[in-house]
């Protein structure tokens, strides 16, 4: 009896690492992204604690502007990793040239959107210093919108094929020029104007660009993406186009945007409160983004071995890498709980010296100690959908979870004395932990419908 118990062991553990080594240069360039945001707050924060709430604030539109694209884009990770588990390389290419498409609408209206965002400051009663700088923040960044569409089209082809370390190299070299522009923009070095937090888009901006560059430079260069036919414009074979790319991407598209919106939300309802709150809020969530990338790298390498398995036809593969994925993500939950529950202070200290700030963004941090666990089942379960192209329900999914219970539940206890006292930013994080869980549940209950429909 023991005998299939072990092989079954054995299977785990064999998938669990191929996941940890698809996730190890996954993992560094989501920390490289994640780091990109941790220096504009860190340089603007050093400015003045406006200059870290305009961040915050430009930020709360930039990161769904951001996540949108990302999620349409993404797409396209599935539908290559199934073309290349199918044995069809050679249309993966021409899959992803007519991504194109896509991409450059979508970059258009992510610059004007983002360009003409002044009015949902004025709405929300933001103060007008920090309004300004956050203007100014995302009129710079604005111009990288292009460059970051490009950048994740052909990031997506590499991660698809299971070649994930491009990503990470471009991500790592994406740094220093990041650090190097905010310096020069924020601080006005080299004759330049000192720009404040509003550099920080500028320097973004430029980073993105930057990243895009050498992404083309790989896709084009490297023998291993020849067989994609990429940059073959007279390979025209497969049939799914645009439009496919689209029905399996906005969905997914707009599930990152009801989840981002929702934090984009409490950002704007808490700004009357001051910028201290604003601040402390925005410490937390930066935070929680970059301990996130932990799971959110197994995540993205669930959707590739799962793409790849559901290509070769092998269904009972792909409940096996889900079912281990989501175990390799419960248990780093518990580590980053653990981690966050003891260090919580300091962590608050790494990011400002204002005492204030330090004391509101540790009783956010210990409350966001028990949103990991949810948020780490949630990531992988709707990973491992979009592995077997499944986005449309899961998209209904999340707007139950975030926006008819999470979101009313926050502002209730966060804003108003309907629960009693008000409790301001930790009602927010309250309700996260339960609109989390609520999609864990249900994403989770839709994993084993689909895997066992597709055996």
């Amino acid at each position: 009896m023991l005998r299939p118990v072990t092989r079954k062991f054995k299977l785990v553990q064999t998938e669990a690492r191929l996941l940890a080594a698809l996730a190890a240069p996954i993992f560094m360039a989501q920390l490289a992204h994640q780091t990109l945001a941790f220096v504009d707050t860190l340089m603007a924060g050093r400015v003045s604690a406006e200059d870290l709430a305009g961040v915050a604030v430009g930020g709360s539109l930039w990161i769904p502007t951001f996540l949108f694209i990302h999620g349409v884009l993404l797409s396209l990770t599935p539908m290559v990793a199934q073309l290349a588990g199918a044995g069809r390389t050679d249309e993966t290419g021409p899959l992803v040239r007519r991504g194109l498409l896509v991409a450059i609408p979508l970059a258009l209206i992510g610059i004007l959107l983002l360009r003409h965002a002044g009015w949902v400051f004025t709405r929300m009663e933001v103060a007008p210093q920090v309004a300004s700088i956050a203007i100014g923040y995302l009129k710079g960044i604005s111009w990288g919108v292009p460059g970051l569409a490009l950048f994740l089209l052909l990031r997506n082809l590499s991660e698809g094929l299971g070649q994930t370390r491009p990503s990470m190299v471009i991500g790592l070299a994406g740094i220093p020029v990041n650090a190097a522009s905010n310096y020069l923009l924020i601080y006005g070095k080299m004759g330049l104007p000192a720009l404040g937090g509003a550099g920080c888009g500028w320097a973004s901006a430029l980073t993105l660009w930057f990243m895009a560059g050498c992404m083309v430079l790989t896709i084009w260069r490297f023998r291993r993406y020849r067989s994609t036919r990429f940059f073959d414009p007279a390979r025209r074979h497969g049939g799914e186009g645009a439009l496919h790319i689209l029905r399996l991407g906005l969905p997914i598209g707009f599930s990152l945007l009801v989840e981002a919106s929702a934090f984009a939300l409490i950002a704007l309802f808490l700004s009357p409160l001051g910028g201290h709150v604003v601040a402390a809020h925005q410490i937390t969530l930066n935070y929680s983004s970059l301990i996130f990338i932990l799971p959110l790298s197994i995540a993205i390498a669930i959707t590739i071995r799962v793409g790849h398995a559901v290509g070769k036809k092998r269904y009972d593969r792909a409940r096996l890498v889900s079912a281990t994925g989501l175990l390799v993500n419960i248990f780093i939950a518990v580590a980053t709980v653990a981690l966050t529950l003891i260090l919580a202070r300091q962590i608050a200290g790494i990011y400002t010296h204002d005492a204030e700030v330090i004391a509101i963004a540790t009783g956010l941090l210990y409350l966001n100690a028990f949103f990991q666990l949810p948020d780490a089942f949630q990531v992988g379960t709707a990973a491992a959908l979009r592995g077997y192209k499944d986005t449309r329900i899961p998209l209904g999914l999340i707007v139950i979870a975030y926006w008819v219970i999470g979101l009313p539940l926050g502002y209730t206890l966060a804003m108003t004395g309907f629960w009693g006292p008000p409790l301001g930013a930790r009602g927010f994080w309250i309700s996260l932990i339960v609109g989390l869980c609520v999609a864990a549940v249900l994403l989770g209950g839709r994993l084993y419908r689909v895997s066992r429909r597709e055996a």
